[in-house]
Formats: structure tokens, C-alpha cells, sequence
């Protein structure tokens, strides 16, 4: 399952925090866990994008702010 568009980071990390639970507890069965491990690696790619596009909006904002003080 690919993160939804519409997806927030914080809806995107609690779902991969849900499957670090059940790879931790043991509830996945092998056919799953290769899955749920595609769907984590989806996830970590997902918010990485979503903190580094922040990122980026922060520092322009902040040269942005400098350039106008000066």
C-alpha cells in the first residue's frame, strides 16, 4: 500500500509504527512480512520526501526573511 496523497506525515508514521509493532510482536506471517516490509521501506520514503520538502520550505523562508532585512 502506497502512502495516500492526502496522507499527513504524522497518519504515515503511525502507520509505520503499526508495523513495527506487529514485526516486533511476531504477528505476520512470513507471506505478510515481506509485505509489510515493502510497505515500511514505501512509508520511509514517503516521509523522507515530505521532511525534506519542509526543509527546503523552511530555509527559503528564513533567506526570504534575511534578504528583507537587510
Amino acid at each position: 500500500m502506497v502512502a495516500k496523497k492526502k496522507e499527513t506525515y504524522s497518519q504515515a508514521v503511525a502507520r509505520l509504527e503499526q508495523i513495527v509493532r506487529q514485526i516486533d510482536n511476531n504477528e505476520l506471517e512470513i507471506d505478510e512480512l515481506a509485505d509489510k516490509i515493502k510497505e515500511a521501506n514505501e512509508i520511509i520514503s514517503f516521509c523522507n520526501d515530505k521532511l525534506t520538502k519542509a526543509d527546503d520550505e523552511i530555509k527559503k523562508i528564513l533567506s526570504e526573511k534575511q534578504e528583507s532585512e537587510e
